[in-house]
């Protein structure tokens, strides 16, 4: 169980997921952990880096760990007709939500260890019909009927080191966010992290910190009243059922290095509250975490960046820290 690779779903073809791939399998070809690809052959070998002979097509996850060390091991599941990197096209999108079901299957049926998805661009996909606003509300489609412990995901969570944040809404609108916040949905999100800080990161007894939606936390009231109607019943909850959360407390003061010893995650209310604070202090490295799901799902924290796709020009630290921190909650479950 431990020697089972993870399964990295290609993304966007056009985006720099293929060479970000390529360069986080040279990288840890020697040291591991082992991936396979799922995705179109050809696109891996066109990637800069992905000459032909150091790619290699196989037929199951066992031939993956063996093939590691000499080439980058490819489940084939071909494009319907090429794409040109920088250059998205809907036609793909098929094959996109291909590679990612067949990498969530393999992880459901246990044949590898976790799914690392690389960038995907929702716009190509919603041009499809793609229903879903992104990677993490499909995943937990997929894996619906899957789900262990009584897990409500699926949970967004960030992280850097030194800094993890779970969020309770994703992509909502600003403008949308406080009627979109009940004490069901924060007590949900914190019951989630708080499992998952057991389950996948070996934290004992998790500390959870819990932002407020308003400058200052809304003072009391005086400065908006989500804090005193929303937030603190969902933390008063989150403590009746046992979760060691504290707040809800002011944004601007929670991310600092002395804040951040005080906690092990904090749950934020929106997009740009979370993921601001995980970008400063580690735009390349950080780690999109899929939490509440029964297969490790991770993530690099950055976009499919068709600007500099095909160029040789992208970075590779994030999809490199994405893969190792799956292989780490991998090895938590066992």
């Amino acid at each position: 169980m431990k020697n089972r690779p993870l399964a990295v779903s290609l993304g966007d073809p056009a985006g720099v997921g293929p060479e970000i791939v390529v360069k986080a399998w040279s990288a840890l070809r020697h040291t591991g952990p082992p991936f396979l690809v799922v995705g179109d052959l050809n696109q891996v070998i066109a990637a800069p880096g992905g000459a032909s002979g150091l790619v290699r097509r196989i037929s199951t996850a066992e031939d993956a760990a063996r093939t590691f060390p000499q080439a980058l091991p490819v489940i084939d599941i071909p494009l319907l007709e090429p794409v040109v990197a920088g250059v998205p096209s809907p036609r793909a999108a098929k094959a996109v939500i291909a590679w990612i079901e067949t990498a969530v299957g393999l992880a459901l049926s246990g044949a590898v260890g976790g799914v690392v998805t690389a960038p995907i661009a929702k716009e190509s996909l919603y041009g499809a019909g793609f229903p879903f606003p992104g990677h993490t509300e499909f995943l937990g489609e997929l894996t619906l009927s899957h789900r262990y412990d009584g897990a409500r995901g699926p949970v967004m969570m960030l992280a850097a080191p030194g800094l993890r944040v779970s969020l309770v809404t994703v992509h909502t609108p600003l403008a949308e966010v406080p009627g979109s916040l009940t004490v069901e949905k924060i007590v949900n999100a914190g019951l989630v992290t708080a499992q998952a800080l057991r389950r996948d990161f070996g934290v004992e007894h998790p500390r959870l910190a819990v932002a407020g939606l308003n400058p200052h936390a809304g003072e009391g009231g005086t400065i908006g009243r989500e804090e005193v109607q929303v937030v603190s019943p969902a933390v008063r909850a989150l403590r009746d059922l046992g979760v060691n959360a504290m707040g809800p407390s002011p944004a601007d003061s929670l991310f600092h290095e002395a804040a951040r010893a005080k906690y092990d995650a904090v749950l934020c209310l929106y997009h740009d509250q979370a993921l601001i604070p995980v970008k400063m202090l580690d735009f390349w490295g950080g780690v999109n975490i899929t939490l509440g799901l029964p297969i490790v799902r991770t993530s690099p924290d950055h976009g499919t960046a068709f600007d500099i796709a095909g160029r040789g020009q992208a970075r590779p630290d994030s999809m490199i820290a994405a893969i190792r921190m799956a292989q780490d909650i991998a090895l938590h479950r066992l």
